[in-house]
């Protein structure tokens, strides 16, 4: 039997009611301006997690969105996949608590960490599911509350990061639509750049780990950004070729929202600046695990992507990971 096309059912995303402005992160962060802010990153503001929200509770609402959005109830769901790095607790997997909130009884969940490039290996791995047990539906949800995580003491991080939640429905679609072509890499001598460093097997946490901050999220920008460049570009154009599709066919380009700036040199130097690149990292930054999809529902939603467009999703992040997904857009969402 040919195996049928997998993509998109449909799209959610869930982002916290409050804002975080340029002005209250120069009040918390010491010596930089609103104007630094903006001209280093392109964000403008954020969104903070309420004290009673957890990643948990960001996800489930993502992910009932995105299950409306595609005419299902949490019964029709197979599979629950939640790429996360900021977990409701060590263990148990955030996914399961996810499945409890939404009512998907009996979905099997688990949770990946591939930081901010999870959400498109989570796509990978619904795919393989979903291919595997024809009919079969999976959730794919990133979420993240790094706001949780930050040290105030470091502009290079505190300026950046966000909390929200995005989520889409994998199932079957008619032929000729989903997913064309993916990507992953990953390139673990590189592992540095982006790091919590205390609370795990090899740094327990203690007293003294609480004291060096070793619990804060840390990024080596310049090393990240040229991690980004030397490896996403060739990513994409690895991609774009095994799938036929020249740069110049891409109608929507949906990249993480690492920093605006980035953003911008990515595009130029990935020869995408004909298709419509999606940034929503003005208005929520960088939310981690959740950029793609949150971006990709907000490019949905303002009717950047119709039927039948070339849409691209590129994302990176710890470890360090990158992946890249290529889809011929379905409009309704639903099954031939």
């Amino acid at each position: 039997m040919t195996p049928r096309a997998i993509g998109f059912l449909g799209t959610g995303s869930y982002v916290p009611e409050r804002e975080v402005t340029n002005d209250e992160i120069v009040a918390m962060v010491p010596d930089i301006t609103a104007e630094w802010i903006e001209r280093k990153t392109a964000i403008r503001c954020r969104r903070y997690a309420a004290e009673d929200e957890a990643t948990s509770d960001l996800a489930a609402k993502a992910a009932l969105d995105a299950l409306d959005r595609a005419a299902l109830t949490a019964d029709d769901i197979d599979y629950i996949i939640l790429s996360t790095s900021t977990g409701d607790f060590p263990q148990p997997p955030t996914a399961s608590i996810v499945q409890h909130l939404i009512g998907a009884h009996d979905a099997a969940c688990f949770d990946i960490n591939a930081v901010c490039a999870g959400f498109v290996y989570g796509v990978e791995l619904a795919r393989g599911l979903v291919t595997a047990r024809p009919g079969s539906r999976a959730l794919v949800v990133g979420a993240d509350v790094y706001s949780r995580i930050l040290d105030y003491d470091d502009r290079r991080t505190a300026v950046l990061l966000g909390d929200g939640a995005g989520a889409v429905v994998v199932g079957e679609v008619a032929e000729g639509y989903g997913v064309l072509a993916l990507d992953l890499s990953t390139h673990g001598e590189a592992q540095d750049l982006i790091k919590v460093h205390a609370g795990g097997s090899r740094t327990p946490t203690s007293e003294r780990t609480l004291a060096e901050g070793g619990h804060f999220f840390t990024m080596q920008g310049r090393g990240v950004r040229d991690f980004v460049m030397d490896n996403v570009p060739p990513m994409l154009e690895r991609l774009l070729g095994r799938a036929g599709v020249g740069v110049d066919e891409v109608n929507c380009f949906v990249p993480h929202q690492a920093n605006g700036v980035l953003l911008g040199e990515l595009v130029k130097r990935s020869g995408l600046t004909g298709a419509h690149t999606h940034l929503i990292v003005e208005k929520y930054g960088n939310v981690g695990s959740a950029s793609v999809p949150v971006a990709l529902d907000d490019a949905v939603r303002s009717g950047e992507i119709i039927d039948g467009d070339l849409v691209l999703l590129s994302a990176f992040g710890g470890g360090m990971s990158a992946g890249a997904c290529l889809l011929r857009w379905s409009p309704a969402g639903g099954p031939a």
